[in-house]
């Protein structure tokens, strides 16, 4: 197949008049979309990550909180800071990715049902930033101690900085050089024009994959503890709830790596392949910078002690093994002395694979009962052969 990639003059609009083959675009930096349409598609992966990401919509309110508001009572004064602690963090990541991905990748999509894919994860974002408020609502006397603390937080602040540097350079980047015409060639045809170009889809690249680390690293030290609370059963609706967050965080990442991967095989723009192979030592340089950041967030979680199956030393093993899986899923070299079979937490598995859980009635509301997850399998000869 052919594609084409127009570089006519063609300002950003929220609706292209001009009649544009998307199967023929680029995922990024094509003629601006029109109508969405959803029959034919260049990457049919992105659709069945939105129909997948459709069918596990769940709401939080649908998990009972009840037990884990006489349980954050008991809570010892270590326990009550990495619950807290970890809460905080996670707010601060899903209030990006609440609102980034349609901030800065959406506005310059050229295939619709990469638009789609895009559209839901942010509102899947929401969902999770609207269950944090859920659980504190439920678990504390007041709310505002902890919204109101987060900023003030420097653990968490210097995160967010890593967290968003990628996304604003990105954002900053593209709307000055949209400024001049993002969606032509330099009118004098000048090479600076070119590389400006280049150096626009390399920020955009790095974005991406930084997106990438934090949907695939950045989550795990906290959802290991609230996982660990859930074992010693403590606070077991919050970790149900955080289950279902690091569902949906694992379609999140798919959608990175599909980016990714379509960029460095050569099957979207051949300029992001060689992006994609010039920024390999910067990208596994952002994994390790993550991972040393993850490390110190378990030592300031557990600085006063270690709590019933965890303690730092496991998390950072735990964080190691993660990013080597997440690494050699891009196609990059691991560069942790882990073994990929041997998970530090092996029973972390089954919060993270949700459908094995075995919840009480009482405690929380059952999974199957409750979220449905949508498999389209269904063809027009499936029950050719069945009579009543």
């Amino acid at each position: 197949m052919t594609v084409v990639q127009s570089k006519e003059v063609q300002g950003m609009t929220v609706f292209n008049k001009n009649k544009v083959d998307t199967t023929k675009q680029y995922m990024f930096f094509g003629a601006p979309l029109s109508v969405q349409r959803y029959d034919q598609y260049r990457f049919p992966t992105f659709d069945r990550l939105t129909q997948q990401q459709l069918g596990y919509f769940w709401r939080p309110e649908e998990v009972s909180l009840q037990k884990d508001r006489a349980d954050y009572q008991k809570l010892t004064n270590l326990q009550k800071h990495i619950f807290t602690s970890n809460l905080k963090y996670q707010i601060m990541l899903d209030s990006v990715q609440g609102r980034a991905p349609g901030m800065a990748f959406a506005p310059y999509c050229s295939l619709p049902e990469l638009e789609g894919c895009i559209n839901v994860w942010q509102f899947m974002e929401m969902i999770h930033s609207r269950s944090y408020t859920y659980i504190i609502k439920n678990v504390y006397p007041d709310p505002a101690d902890v919204f109101d603390t987060i900023l003030d937080d420097d653990n968490i602040i210097s995160r967010a900085e890593s967290v968003t540097k990628s996304y604003d350079e990105f954002l900053n980047y593209a709307q000055e050089y949209g400024s001049g015409n993002l969606w032509r060639s330099d009118s004098k045809g000048s090479p600076s024009a070119e590389w400006t170009r280049k150096d626009l889809k390399r920020s955009l690249y790095r974005a991406i994959a930084n997106v990438n680390i934090l949907e695939g690293i950045r989550f795990y030290v906290s959802f290991a503890c609230s996982f660990a609370f859930g074992e010693n059963k403590l606070m077991e609706g919050s970790a149900k709830i955080l289950s279902l967050i690091a569902r949906d965080e694992s379609q999140h990442l798919v959608i990175t790596q599909q980016i990714l991967k379509n960029w460095s095989s050569g099957n979207d723009d051949p300029e992001m392949k060689v992006i994609a192979q010039e920024e390999r030592e910067v990208v596994t340089e952002m994994f390790r910078k993550t991972v040393d950041e993850e490390k110190a967030w378990a030592n300031y979680l557990f600085k006063d002690g270690s709590i019933i199956g965890l303690n730092d030393r496991l998390l950072h093993q735990y964080v190691e093994w993660i990013a080597n899986r997440r690494m050699r899923a891009i196609g990059l070299d691991s560069i942790y002395d882990v073994p990929l079979r041997n998970n530090p937490l092996p029973w972390t598995e089954h919060w993270l694979n949700s459908k094995g859980q075995q919840n009480a009635p009482q405690e929380t509301e059952i999974e199957s009962y409750v979220v449905g997850g949508i498999k389209q399998d269904v063809k027009k000869d499936t029950f050719s052969g069945f009579k009543l």
